[in-house]
């Protein structure tokens, strides 16, 4: 099991980023993704997560109605597409997968490498 996130970069306060999340040696369809992040000297936190249990999404408070997880099955890829950026959104951005549901994405996923988000003016 591979993940490789990427999309990362510096951007202004309200732009927008879509990070992607792209599998190989499995196929993501059948797993729970989780986009989790860490800011410098913060801990990791939960971001978004689109679940297999019920395909329902979820977001931390922070990001709803900003951030939107998604899914390209044809691609294995898991996408975020980060609108409205702010300041307090830069940190490095990972990609978590687990053939269960969103609570076992952090103790038992099988992670890739995090991609850097910069916002800043």
């Amino acid at each position: 099991v591979q993940l490789q996130a990427s999309g990362g970069g510096l951007v202004q306060p309200g732009d927008s980023l879509r990070l992607s999340c792209a599998a190989s040696g499995f196929t993501l369809e059948h797993y729970t993704i989780g986009w989790f992040r860490q800011a410098p000297g913060k801990e990791r936190e939960g971001v978004s997560c689109i679940s297999i249990i019920d395909g329902s999404s979820y977001y931390t408070d922070s990001v709803k109605g900003r951030f939107t997880i998604s899914r390209d099955n044809a691609k294995n890829t898991v996408y975020l597409q980060m609108n409205s950026l702010k300041p307090e959104d830069t940190a490095v951005y990972y990609c978590a997968a687990v053939p269960a549901s969103c609570d076992y994405l952090a103790d038992f996923g099988s992670w890739g490498q995090g991609t850097l988000v910069t916002v800043s003016s």
